[in-house]
């Protein structure tokens, strides 16, 4: 069974469709990679499957017990993110808010959780650290770390890599392949870098003038792909 299903989905703001025929379905496991033009509205797509905005039209449908609270969520890092004042341990924990319900504090299990995670992304040492005097790549992993406190099954990744340099994006890809590969964690990567697209995603939904979803070999092969990286249009 699907854990997610959109059926001639349309998405916009205010109104004014961005993209629409949407027609995807994401199983347990996928690693599915969403590419496209600026403004497309990929970003656009994560947040309606978060619920975080209504679609114009069709529908979206979630499967094998999944809700949408329990899908993992890093968005794009914004410059207030990065000069947030609380500890790595504070910011993580805080991602199994969604499984508190009226409850006014964490328990064993969520702790539990939340050191599970630190330990999977390896910021163990920095765990009592404050996150704003982090690198880069280890607020990102931070970030992730959290994502998963939140996740049951499935994560959605938004430009997870972004300004990061290459050898702290390398080791960022590995670790979200290893959440893919080891563990089971059904991954959405929004991303503008085709080439770790088609390395690390087994499927690829490509949003722009037409709409693309498939497999990775068989996008490689069309002429989506062909007119994307003739364009050099990579940009999320």
């Amino acid at each position: 069974m699907a854990l997610l299903t959109c059926r001639d989905l349309s998405l916009g703001y205010e109104g004014r469709e961005i993209v629409s025929g949407l027609n995807f379905k994401v199983d347990p496991g996928d690693y599915l990679c969403i590419v496209g033009e600026n403004g497309s509205g990929k970003s656009t797509l994560m947040k309606t499957i978060l619920g975080l905005q209504a679609p114009i039209g069709g529908r979206i449908l979630t499967g094998d017990g999944l809700r949408q609270n329990e899908i993992g969520y890093l968005p794009q890092q914004t410059v207030v993110q990065k000069d947030f004042p609380a500890s790595v341990w504070e910011i993580v924990l805080s991602g199994c808010g969604n499984r508190t319900g009226l409850r006014p504090f964490y328990n064993r299990e969520e702790k539990r959780t939340a050191r599970e995670n630190i330990e999977k992304m390896e910021l163990t040492p920095l765990s009592k650290r404050c996150y704003r005097e982090l690198s880069g790549g280890q607020q990102q992993r931070v970030l992730l770390a959290r994502a998963l406190c939140a996740a049951r099954k499935m994560i959605l990744l938004d430009e997870p890599v972004s300004g990061l340099d290459p050898k702290v994006t390398a080791e960022m890809y590995g670790l979200i392949e290893r959440l893919n590969k080891q563990e089971g964690m059904t991954v959405i990567m929004i991303s503008h870098d085709i080439a770790a697209a088609v390395k690390y995603a087994d499927h690829i939904l490509h949003i722009g003038r037409e709409v693309f979803f498939g497999t990775k070999e068989e996008y490689l092969n069309s002429a989506y792909a062909r007119v994307f990286l003739k364009d050099g249009e990579t940009d999320g």
